[in-house]
């Protein structure tokens, strides 16, 4: 995000704008993309609130939240776009407060990979993951990219908790 020492994002984070919402899409290439026309909103504190819930030593993937609301509110599919920034606005809001921290460190992309957009940068995230006993690896060549080693072992069920 851009202007994040300017933005206040525990506001953002309390800002609704008429989520949650359920909305029919009717774009063909997004149904076949997405599995259905039934696409859900979900607000960015749900974001954070779930993004709490994830203990030491586990991580989730942005799929995996999206997926959990999809299925909690009746949806095919949650909104990708919004998931990314609600995720991110969760994140900074954290890294403004000083109490009631969100381990947004723990909140990964697919297939592992690290948020380079979160505070500190992948440096700070690489720290915080190791210090719950992740190992980190480097991918790439020259646009290099950064994953927990198994990330699939260290996934979090927001379902069944």
């Amino acid at each position: 995000m851009s202007n994040e020492k300017t933005k206040n994002f525990n506001q953002m984070l309390h800002e609704n704008k008429g989520m949650p919402k359920l909305q029919l899409i009717i774009d063909k290439k997004s149904i076949e993309k997405y599995g259905g026309n039934r696409m859900f909103f979900a607000p960015p504190s749900w974001y954070d609130l779930q993004m709490k819930r994830v203990p030491t030593g586990q991580v989730i993937t942005t799929g995996e939240l999206r997926q959990f609301f999809a299925t909690q509110n009746d949806a095919d599919f949650t909104d990708p776009i919004t998931a990314g920034i609600f995720i991110s606005i969760a994140a900074w809001a954290s890294y403004q407060r000083e109490t009631d921290l969100t381990p947004y460190w723990r909140t990964l992309k697919a297939n592992g990979e690290l948020h380079p957009k979160y505070p500190g940068g992948i440096e700070a995230q690489i720290k915080l993951l190791e210090a719950e006993g992740h190992t980190i690896r480097r991918r790439g060549r020259k646009n290099f990219k950064y994953y927990v080693e198994n990330s699939q072992a260290s996934l979090f069920d927001l379902s069944a908790n």
